[in-house]
């Protein structure tokens, strides 16, 4: 099942990324002060799903990305592809999933492993 995982960024903002059921990152979000406009974004997102504007670009070195607009508003840019075929896949995969998608907040940073500094005592 693809997910909607909201982390911080290394300024301390707020991010989402959609990742499909394979753990590919297909796009990420701009930045949020906030963590709840984050969530709120991602609620308009599944919602606005369908009137959405995909706009597709090529980079000058031949890479391939979307960028995904609701309301007159950028809301995510996609990881880049290698072909145009992978990039509708991606394009598909989140059309097809993302309004059924649960939504994973490791924003606040409490990691689950100690630090290697522990165990050298």
């Amino acid at each position: 099942m693809a997910t909607f995982v909201i982390s911080k960024r290394l300024d301390e903002n707020y991010k989402f990324e959609f990742v499909s059921r394979k753990g590919k990152t297909i796009l990420t979000s701009d930045s949020y002060e906030l963590r709840f406009e984050c969530e709120e974004d991602i609620e308009k997102l599944k919602i606005a799903l369908d009137s959405a504007t995909i706009m597709r670009f090529k980079t000058s070195s031949g890479k391939f990305y979307f960028r995904l607009i609701i309301d007159k508003k950028e809301m995510a840019t996609s990881r880049k592809y290698t072909t145009q075929l992978l990039m509708q896949r991606g394009i598909d995969e989140m059309m097809r999933a993302a309004t059924a998608a649960e939504v994973l907040d490791f924003a606040s940073n409490d990691f689950v492993f100690p630090e290697i500094e522990a165990f050298q005592d």
